[in-house]
């Protein structure tokens, strides 16, 4: 997303800020507000309260947008994608691996330590800006883990996207994806209909990219109204909170990326943590500052040809595998969802930890590439867990004054992903010359 913002700056000449500076400011608009007015009317009857329907109002069409973007992306994806058969089932085995050992690691980190239960009784905050709220599940768990994840098999082809059922939504998608790109690469003369059907996935997927752009511009807004809200019925005292759910992310994804990925980087694929770490510090370091590891690829790219990685390897990694290198968003939320589970009190089952393990891979996997992918998923994983929409509609707001932190954490989390993949799919192949610095612009 920062990459983007750069090149809408440089095509207008106009000076846009980056949009974690306009939450950041929206932050402190909404609080200055809400010390202020408190729950007064200001400006010919206006309230705080107001202020934040509106930014729920904004939230509700970002969690609307969700369900189809993620369909056609991963539709759109599986049509234009090429993965030599051997290279992509190794590609895949090795991601599955990096994000169970994620997901291991976040539930192992959010069962011990239970860091949601310091906001336990402290999420009336959030639920009195909706009268009259509820905190009944709306995931009623079963006697066995995949009697729970066969729950989301979708009954009709309308039912996961009326019921936002993600992992409903992907599994269609997948189906569909697959269907279409079998006839596509049968058909023979062009102009036939599939090529239509094709034409018609690839623009509808660009034009809801288009729309979701458009809704992020508004996302301060949203985020303005709720602070001002929250902050004028119960103070300043709301935002601390925040620093144990702060926390408790960048563990999860410091452990991982900076343990796990070197030792395996090391022992599998014979690049000790100077070369892994030393030699990729400028694709990790562009990441962090640009919030995008897509934006990043050229980067890395240019890391793994200094480890002496080979092109091939690099660019199913890094280019084609990018849909599946999203260890970071993964365990963000999955940890996020088990984080707010807690606050409630809600008693979580195996089975549905593993329906949001299960919700947060594969909502990651369809998302890759799209900006803002965390804020996109984050209320789809929320709803598999079983929070209240008014819960999650109310959360994600105040989530986000700390997410712009965490968000530039897993793009770099996720940049080394690419590169961890990269050196496994490369591991036993015959070394070459070591690249040297001149041949690497």
């Amino acid at each position: 997303m920062g990459s983007n913002e750069e090149l809408a700056n440089n095509r207008t000449g106009r000076i846009v800020l980056p949009l974690y500076q306009q939450v950041l400011i929206a932050v402190a608009g909404g609080a200055f507000l809400g010390v202020l007015f408190g729950q007064e009317a200001y400006l010919g009857g206006l309230r705080n309260e107001q202020l934040g329907k509106l930014g729920l109002f904004v939230v509700s069409i970002l969690k609307t947008l969700a369900i189809p973007l993620i369909f056609f992306a991963i539709i759109d994806a599986l049509i234009r994608t090429t993965i030599p058969l051997r290279q992509g089932g190794k590609l895949l085995a090795i991601c599955l691996v990096n994000v169970t050992v994620a997901m291991t690691l976040g539930l192992g980190i959010m069962n011990s330590w239970q860091p949601g239960l310091q906001w336990y009784g402290k999420v009336d905050d959030l639920l009195h800006i909706v009268p009259g709220t509820k905190t009944a599940a709306t995931f009623t768990p079963s006697d066995h883990p995949l009697q729970d994840l066969a729950a989301y098999i979708p009954r009709t082809i309308a039912e996961p996207f009326s019921s936002h059922n993600i992992i409903g939504v992907v599994l269609l998608a997948l189906v569909i994806g697959a269907i279409v790109r079998t006839m596509h690469n049968r058909s023979a003369p062009a102009g036939r209909v599939i090529d239509r059907v094709v034409w018609a996935i690839q623009r509808m997927y660009e034009w809801l990219v288009k729309i979701l752009g458009w809704i992020i511009l508004i996302v301060p807004v949203a985020v303005f109204g709720v602070v001002a809200q929250v902050v004028g019925k119960s103070g300043l005292g709301v935002f601390s909170v925040l620093w144990i759910f702060l926390v408790a992310m960048l563990l999860g994804l410091a452990i991982h990326s900076l343990i796990y990925y070197p030792l395996i980087a090391w022992f599998i694929g014979k690049k000790s943590p100077k070369v892994y770490v030393g030699q990729g510090a400028d694709a990790i370091m562009t990441a962090l500052s640009c919030n995008s590891s897509l934006a990043t690829v050229p980067v890395t790219l240019r890391c793994l040809e200094r480890m002496n990685v080979s092109a091939q390897s690099s660019r199913l990694a890094a280019c084609v595998g990018t849909n599946l290198n999203n260890d970071g968003i993964t365990l963000y939320e999955a940890m996020a969802a088990l984080f707010l589970a807690q606050a409630l009190g809600f008693d979580l089952t195996v089975g549905t930890q593993l329906v949001i393990v299960a919700a947060s891979i594969i909502a990651g996997a369809g998302v890759a590439g799209i900006p803002e992918a965390g804020m996109i998923i984050m209320p789809l994983v929320l709803t598999a867990a079983g929070l209240p929409d008014e819960v999650i509609l109310a959360s994600i707001p105040l989530i986000m004054t700390v997410d712009w932190i965490i968000a530039r954490a897993r793009s770099g989390v996720n940049v080394m992903s690419d590169m961890l993949v990269a050196i496994l799919l490369d591991a036993g192949r015959t070394p070459s010359a070591p690249v040297s610095e001149s041949r690497v612009p």
